[in-house]
């Protein structure tokens, strides 16, 4: 007979987040798409201005606000992605409000929202996503803090995960995961359609999804907007613009 090393009561937070979940699978027919990004102009900004970010901002500039900016300008082409469902109706909210998935400290998932989130800069989206987690951790956070989340986001990124199956934060219908980033090679077309081999900085972007709420190609689509902003958008003149 197995003789346990320990055993511990699940706290108050791992017990809802417990719930909350269970609850989610059993109300949702959750699928999953993933796309590979490439993150190639995203790191070139990360790169040119790190230094200079961490020393004003007195935090690092990752790839999390670049990814947000991209979903914001996504979710207003796919409005039907930032809503909430029933048995009988699929309500499309006209704000983003945007719930982030902070650990604490393994012990639980809090989901404290930034509103508005299409409204904001670069900078702002940077400085909100920071400031929240830390008010999460510090348990800090109000009520409004807590409600009102249009869609959620969740980073294992500096974990360095492939991907994840995340589960959604109901009553939304979808929730994006943001994983590792690695440099690795990557087949490059130039303008000429020329193909050659170059590292590059690629990751996974994993999308879960509510089947009652869309079907697979609204979703997809949605899904490559979000991909082909990232590796499209001038993130470098926007960048300066925002700094500016």
């Amino acid at each position: 007979m197995d003789t346990p090393a320990a055993v511990e009561k699940l706290s108050r937070i791992r017990r809802r987040t417990g719930a909350h979940m269970v609850s989610s699978k059993a109300t949702s027919p959750h699928v999953l798409t993933a796309m590979e990004v490439d993150y190639e102009a995203v790191e070139a900004v990360r790169r040119t201005h790190q230094a200079e970010w961490k020393e004003t901002e007195g935090f690092g500039l990752t790839y999390l606000p670049f990814i947000v900016q991209a979903l914001a300008q996504a979710l207003e082409a796919y409005p039907k992605i930032n809503a909430s469902v029933n048995e009988t109706e699929l309500l499309i909210h006209g704000e983003i409000n945007l719930a982030v998935a902070v650990d604490l400290n393994f012990e639980g998932l809090l989901t404290p929202v930034i509103h508005g989130i299409e409204g904001m800069s670069l900078t702002e989206v940077s400085r909100q996503i920071v400031e929240i987690a830390e008010r999460a951790r510090s348990k800090k956070l109000t009520a409004d803090d807590l409600g009102g989340g249009t869609f959620t986001i969740t980073n294992a990124g500096p974990f360095g995960t492939m991907f994840q199956f995340p589960i959604i934060n109901q009553p939304q219908v979808a929730i994006l995961s943001t994983d590792g980033i690695r440099r690795k090679p990557a087949v490059v077309t130039d303008s000429h359609g020329d193909e050659f081999i170059e590292i590059r900085s690629i990751g996974i972007l994993a999308l879960a999804w509510d089947h009652r709420a869309f079907d697979g190609a609204y979703e997809a689509a949605f899904l490559a907007r979000i991909r082909d902003l990232i590796e499209t958008r001038d993130w470098e003149s926007e960048f300066l613009h925002d700094r500016t």
